[in-house]
């Protein structure tokens, strides 16, 4: 395991200040990537992709154009639980990246 200063300043934000220290086993990532793909097979999760609604616009899209998304991203030690991943649309999983939900409303805010 290493350790390396991820600085997300460029996160299309201006001068964001967000910095953290990215301490998660690569080992972890693969597991939790591995139970995503079982997840993604499960009853549950396409009830909830059925639904069709993104967690974080609150928008209605049709299933091809969303995707599960990581409350707590794998890359800062996020787990794949029920109540770590929602569904979310491409267009906000990729605004989102690794940030937590709480960073990125405050981005929301301050930008």
């Amino acid at each position: 395991m290493t350790n390396s200063v991820i600085d997300v300043s460029d996160m299309n934000s201006k001068n964001s200040p967000y910095q953290y220290i990215e301490t998660v086993d690569p080992s972890h990532v693969k597991r939790e990537k591995a139970k995503a793909r079982e997840m993604r097979a499960s009853s549950w999760w396409k009830q909830q992709v059925g639904k069709g609604v993104c967690y974080h616009c609150h928008q209605k899209f049709p299933r091809e154009n969303l995707t599960m998304d990581h409350l707590i991203p794998l890359s800062r030690g996020g787990r794949t639980t029920k109540k770590n991943i929602v569904v979310s649309c491409k267009e906000c999983n990729s605004l989102k990246k690794n940030l937590t939900v709480a960073e990125l409303r405050f981005k929301a805010i301050t930008d």
